[in-house]
């Protein structure tokens, strides 16, 4: 039972639509109706403004990072921690406040595995930074992140569970990113500029 409230708690942490109630607060937008329709933090930062899409962005990655962090501290141990960043995760990708729709999880799973496996995190972020740094496209740096994670993981001989759990949401943020991939592919994806916000489809 013990077990079960933190999962539920991650779960409703991780629903929280941010993006949806920044574009909701801010604009007065369905962030859902704008730009990519994305529920996430790079549709608010171009539909919404760069402030908007910064908050967005931080809030959802303490999503991910506050559940699993307070479970490794005060929770029951074991597999727990990490069927708490799943249900994190989860929430944020499928949430009930949206009907049942949400954002890709790059965010919160960086939430999650900053409390879980902070060193591997360094490398994912520094994939993402070159990522987007050499494209302007966040989904670049999303999907070096997402390999380079597990990557990391088994390079630094992690736990078997929380080397899983690195390969089952890196392959959550790859499957969420397939339009992106698709519009990759065929030159459409637009990059981020900075000082403009716009409504294009976007990652």
């Amino acid at each position: 039972m013990i077990a079960a409230a933190w999962v539920l708690l991650a779960y409703a942490l991780g629903s929280l639509p941010t993006a949806y109630w920044m574009g909701r607060v801010l604009r007065g937008i369905d962030i859902r109706t704008v730009g990519s329709g994305n529920v996430g933090a790079t549709n608010v930062f171009r539909s919404v403004g760069r402030g908007a899409g910064i908050a967005t962005l931080v809030i959802d990655m303490v999503k991910g990072w506050l559940p699993v962090f307070l479970c490794l501290r005060w929770g029951p141990g074991g597999l727990v921690p990490v069927a708490v960043g799943v249900t994190a995760v989860l929430g944020h990708g499928w949430s009930p406040w949206v009907g049942f729709r949400g954002g890709k999880g790059v965010a919160t799973s960086a939430g999650v595995f900053i409390a879980l496996l902070p060193g591997p995190m360094l490398f994912a972020f520094l994939a993402f930074a070159i990522g987007f740094g050499l494209s302007r496209r966040v989904s670049v740096g999303s999907l070096l992140a997402a390999v380079a994670l597990p990557s990391a993981a088994v390079w630094r001989g992690a736990p078997a569970a929380e080397r899983n759990l690195a390969l089952l949401l890196g392959s959550f943020v790859i499957f969420k990113h397939l339009p992106n991939i698709r519009r990759l592919m065929r030159g459409e994806e637009p990059p981020v500029r900075f000082g403009n916000t716009d409504n294009r489809a976007a990652s």
